[in-house]
Formats: C-alpha cells, structure tokens, sequence
C-alpha cells in the first residue's frame, strides 16, 4: 500500500469502462438473501470493503455465503429471519450501509451483539434510528457517547406499536434499516416520516429489493410507509446486480473534461439507481449525454457551464459536479447537502478545501458549496480524508493538464478497488 499516487497532466478521456457491481445494491442483496427462506444465487456482487464486511458480518451470525469459481457470483442461503447465531461481536468498518441495516435487523431478533467500527464510524450519528428502534421495543445501549455507536444489542422486548417515527433529514439508512427490518415482526408497521426526507432515491432502491425479495411496503408520498402483516422474505432465485452509478459519474465526468466519448456500461436508463440522473446534471452543464438500456455515453459539447441546483437526491455523485464545476465557465452552488457532513468525513468541509488547493474560490455553508472556478490550475496534493469518494472526485482535476498527487490513494478499495487502473485505461 503506497502513500501516495502522482497522476500525470492529462489531456484526453475516451473508451469504454465496465462499472463493478452497485455498493448500494449489494449489500441490500446480501442482506434481504440472509433473511430470506430459501438459497439466493447473487450475480455480479461487488467485491471491496463494504461487501466484505457485511459478508463477514452475516458469516458470524451463522449465514452461509459460497461464492462460485473465481467470479463475482455467490449463494447466500438464507436462514428466513432467524439468525442461528445468537450472540456475537462485529465489527462493521466504516460501512454504513452495512452498519445501519444491521443495528435494525438484529435489534429486533433475538440475540446478544454488540456492533462497533472505524472511530469515524463512531462519530457518524445513529440516535434517529436508535429512538425509532426502541418505540418497538428494541434494547439498545449506548457503550460510548450518547447518539453514536458503538452499540450494544439486546432482545428485544416487543412493545406491539403499530407506528414509529423516523427523521428524515440526516440519513436515508435510518429509513432503510427499519423497512428492512420491520418485516421480521410479521404485523403490520407503520413507518412516519418527519422533516424532508433526503436521498429519496435511495429508498426507492430499498423498496425495489424489498419487492423482489416478496415484501411489497406501501410507500404514501415518501412521508409515510406501511409494512403490511404476514410479510417475510423469499428468495427470488437469483438476481443480477447492476452496475454502480455513482462510479459511473467519474467516468461520465472524465467524459466530458477530456473529450470524450466515454461509454460506461452497467447503468443506463433502465436503472433503478437514483445515481444515473447525474447525466441530467451534466446535459445541463453543456455535455452531449446518450442513454442506452445499459449504458451512458458523455462527451464535451459545445461549452460547459456553471450549474445552480438542488442535489439532495444525488449526494454522493454531486461530489463530481463539485468537482466538474472547476471546468466551467461561471459559478455553479450546489445545494441541500447537508447530509455531505456525516458522511464517510464532513464532504463540506473537505471538498471546500481541497478545492481551494487547486485554485478555486470556494464559499462552504452549512448545507451548500458555492464554486468560482480557478483562472489557472495549480498543481496539489489533495488529502482524501480515508474518504473513497475525495480520491475518485479529484484524480479528474488531472485533466486540467496539471500533476495531482492523490494521498492514501487506497481508500478507494471502500467501493472500487480497481478505480485507478480503469481510470488510467481511458486516459492519457
């Protein structure tokens, strides 16, 4: 593992980039398969850290995962909602996906767990879905600070509530965690929804899944969800994980900056991934964007330009808008992203600046970026933060024709172990 990672200045982006399985679907996959009766044949998983905590995680519970030949294909056997292993240690990374799912699965089963991770991860609130966990009749401690993990899991004492109430306005997973976990009570639950609810199109992906795994929730206007009774999970026999959108930005920005034109197969506009509307965001910069069932193509039109919107349904890929903003002419803000500050690092502050260090004016709210770009490009060593996303963002600005050092470059195994070779291949 090396410190750091020099990119060359590079002037061209053009070919075609493979996506690795979705990290969002994933580990939903893996998840809803554990809990599922019946074996569940998992095509095309992503193979990186976040998967592979959650496969280690639900191994030490007692779920068996074989994966088949030298691929990324596996079998989960599902145990029907009833882990064989009744008291465990895990320790979860800085996986939130995997972190918030679990804190609501087995805070409803019937065990002892104490869950703990990175100590980001230990700073990253969960009191929201704590509080909605314990209206059921969870039994929850707090072993550190109070809102935070790590946690310590007991059974459950069902309180028999037909309703509970989640914020929604820190992180969709709290959402996520409680309509995957709710059907493992077996009566109907009612999940409420206050404030805005921020990455809806996350939740759609949780729904989605929940389907194919045969638990149909009843979404009323993402304020409120009904879990009906009698619902448990049934294997679908297999399902097929499409690429990651949100890998796919970096490609479609590179797309752009560099030329083009860069086709990125695995998501397209049959995607159930709310990440492929970062295509839309680039038409309306200027870009030449062409969909397929399968597939985006971006090159560069004719210019590019700032952009001004709301990127609450897109946070993660809003992070290379963020950076696209450095190639534009004029200002671009981007807002709603609040949710960018308790995330894998404060994305606000870090994103500001490193932006900053490559010659950007840069103006940080609490919930907004506010990006001049630079008049010249100035070479940088950019800090990631142990944050994937920073690293991916900022190995564009080589585009810019500039050397850009990237430290810690292995914090993109998080999500996409192989990212810097796929971008070398389309670069040069």
């Amino acid at each position: 593992m090396t410190a750091f990672l020099d990119l060359p200045p590079l002037s061209r982006a053009q070919g075609t980039v493979s996506l690795p399985g979705s990290k969002s679907l994933s580990n939903r996959v893996l998840l809803l398969a554990a809990l599922s009766s019946g074996e569940t044949r998992v095509n095309r998983l992503l193979d990186c850290d976040d998967t592979r905590v959650m496969i280690d995680g639900l191994s030490q519970l007692g779920v068996v995962s074989e994966r088949i030949g030298l691929g990324q294909d596996y079998i989960v056997h599902g145990v029907a909602g009833n882990f064989p292993v009744k008291e465990a240690d895990l320790f979860l990374g800085n996986a939130g996906t995997a972190f918030r799912s679990l804190t609501a699965v087995l805070a409803l089963s019937d065990g002892h767990y104490r869950l703990s991770g990175t100590s980001r991860m230990h700073e990253r609130p969960i009191a929201d879905l704590v509080d909605a966990l314990r209206t059921l009749g969870a039994q929850i401690t707090y072993l550190g600070a109070l809102g935070y993990p790590p946690l310590q899991i007991d059974p459950p004492a069902l309180s028999g509530e037909a309703a509970v109430s989640v914020r929604g306005n820190v992180s969709s997973q709290f959402l996520t965690g409680l309509l995957l976990a709710i059907p493992l009570l077996g009566r109907e639950v009612n999940v409420l929804v206050e404030g805005e609810l921020i990455s809806k199109p996350y939740v759609n992906i949780t729904l989605n899944l929940m389907r194919r795994f045969g638990v149909s929730a009843v979404n009323e206007g993402m304020h409120a969800f009904r879990v009906p009774a009698g619902s448990h999970y049934s294997s679908p026999g297999t399902i097929e994980i499409e690429g990651d959108a949100s890998s796919a930005s970096y490609f479609l920005a590179a797309g752009i900056i560099g030329g083009g034109p860069v086709r990125v197969e695995g998501v397209g506009s049959l995607s159930i991934q709310g990440d492929v509307r970062f295509a839309e965001a680039l038409a309306q910069m200027g870009a030449v964007i062409e969909y397929e069932d399968h597939a985006i193509v971006a090159r560069y039109g004719e210019a590019l330009h700032g952009i001004d919107g709301d990127f609450n349904h897109i946070p993660d890929a809003a992070m290379t808008i963020a950076v696209l903003a450095l190639f534009a002419q004029g200002e671009s803000v981007l807002r709603n992203i609040g949710s960018w500050r308790v995330k894998e690092t404060d994305r606000i502050t870090a994103m500001a600046t490193e932006l900053r260090k490559v010659g950007a004016l840069v103006e940080a709210g609490e919930d907004y970026l506010r990006i001049t770009p630079p008049i010249h490009f100035i070479p940088a060593t950019i800090d990631t933060y142990d944050d994937h996303r920073m690293a991916m963002c900022f190995s564009l600005v080589a585009l810019a024709g500039v050397p850009i050092r990237i430290n810690d470059p292995a914090c993109v195994n998080k999500t996409f172990p192989d990212y810097f070779s796929v971008f070398s291949a389309i670069t040069r």
